[in-house]
């Protein structure tokens, strides 16, 4: 309950204020992403890090050996000769059923006083740095207070899955002494294919459930099963405005043509599609009736929900849902309504095949 959360409309404003962050750290920055790529924002990020390292700061990073594949084979030797501890997760080989199981994580937490998750990767598109997608729309958050220990919890069991160093965590706790005066409640959740829940997709379903006046979703993938397609359907059956909003500029075609699949069955539901006009819109938000919200990593998508580990924050009767909604109306305005006008015959049996595959993208 004694928190304190910012909400950030793009990944422009998060890297800012995550810059000024981790130049103020004394103690130690965990860093978990599932993309990493060299270029303009990797370089001012890793310039910092060589320097804490330099100050006796402990930095240690988690990337995605799918996600972040550009990235040399020997890196983590790389940044180990910088004294930077790095754990390549999940390294891509031939075999297995374990590969789809990727890290799609975005944290970074610094000195246990403050922490940043969201859709935003460290790479220069997400700032809008040579996007090929248009404007690179996406969302994310900053935290203060009580709810920091989930966060690092969670990185630190991540990496002693690897490196079984940590034998008590609560060295990397700190003592909250401030008190806040935001009065709701925010939760930082992880999600895994090691779970006997499915987290994400439950957090989802239960907003939507719960809803009474409206449910407004981001996400840039629609790959979804019939429980959560019939669940947005009966929510505009109890009389629910639902909106959803994707990019209008994909960035994966033939994923996004799947995702088009699903937009007949939707619409005639009642559910209301849009895509957003001036490019890529990556963001995975959940907002609800003024008092429940959730931003996250995660794709309503098989990967997201069903393969990948996962994270996101939920909060409810917090003052920065104000601010959520605020840029979904504003994201709205620059987004374009799907109508059954604008689909064919043969398109539609084309997407419908596709929807066979939806389990294996």
């Amino acid at each position: 309950k004694n928190n304190n959360i910012k909400y950030y409309s793009s990944g422009n404003l998060l890297y800012e204020d995550m810059i000024k962050e981790l130049k103020k750290a004394n103690k130690y920055i965990f860093i978990e992403y599932f993309t990493i790529n060299f270029g303009y924002l990797w370089d001012e990020i890793l310039d910092i890090l060589k320097k804490k390292v330099k100050d006796g700061v402990e930095v240690r990073v988690i990337y995605d050996d799918m996600g972040s594949f550009k990235l040399p084979k020997n890196y983590p030797n790389t940044l180990e000769k910088y004294g930077i501890k790095c754990i390549k997760f999940n390294k891509l080989g031939l075999f297995g059923d374990y590969m789809k199981n990727r890290d799609h994580r975005k944290i970074t937490i610094v000195d246990g006083v403050v922490a940043f998750s969201s859709g935003i990767n460290l790479s220069d598109e997400y700032i809008n740095i040579n996007s090929k997608y248009g404007v690179w729309k996406d969302s994310g958050t900053r935290v203060e207070g009580d709810v920091l220990w989930t966060y690092i919890v969670m990185f630190l069991s991540i990496w002693n899955a690897y490196n079984d160093e940590d034998i008590d965590y609560n060295k990397y706790r700190v003592k909250v002494n401030k008190k806040y005066n935001d009065n709701g409640y925010i939760g930082f959740y992880g999600d895994s294919p090691l779970d006997d829940e499915v987290v994400g997709e439950d957090i989802y379903l239960s907003i939507i459930n719960n809803s009474k006046q409206y449910v407004y979703i981001y996400t840039p993938y629609l790959v979804i099963d019939n429980h959560m397609l019939n669940t947005l359907i009966l929510a505009v059956k109890r009389g629910v405005d639902v909106k959803v909003i994707l990019p209008g500029i994909p960035d994966k075609k033939i994923v996004y043509d799947l995702s088009k699949s699903y937009f007949s069955k939707l619409i005639r539901g009642g559910v209301k599609i849009y895509t957003y006009t001036l490019g890529f819109l990556h963001s995975k938000v959940i907002i609800s009736d003024d008092k429940v919200a959730s931003v996250s990593s995660i794709n309503l998508d098989y990967k997201s929900l069903y393969c990948n580990f996962e994270c996101g924050v939920i909060m409810e009767e917090v003052n920065v849902i104000k601010d959520i909604k605020n840029d979904f109306d504003d994201t709205l305005d620059k987004s374009w309504k799907v109508s059954l006008e604008n689909t064919n015959i043969l398109k539609s049996f084309y997407e419908i095949i596709l929807g066979f595959f939806a389990p294996f993208m």
